[in-house]
């Protein structure tokens, strides 16, 4: 079971953000934790997720999150084979 982390760079206000997901919930949640980002921060419109800031992807790669492309996310989400 992993946590990954996404290379998007969606503008939001004045930063670039991507998208943390997990294999479970709660691996979502632990490293969030980890990361001291807050549960109101937790999205789950269309798939359970954080966006994150540059700055915190580094620090979630630091802490053992896969870097993947959004490419690669999306597929893994759908289920696809890479």
């Amino acid at each position: 079971m992993s946590v990954y982390v996404d290379d998007c760079k969606a503008p939001y206000r004045n930063m670039k953000m991507c998208h943390m997901t997990a294999d479970t919930a709660e691996e979502l949640q632990a490293m969030a934790n980890r990361l001291g980002l807050p549960y109101w921060m937790h999205q789950s419109k269309s798939h359970p997720h954080y966006d994150l800031s540059q700055s915190v992807r580094k620090l979630a790669i630091a802490c053992g999150a896969i870097s993947e492309t959004a490419m690669e996310g999306a597929r893994r989400r759908m289920g696809s084979v890479l």
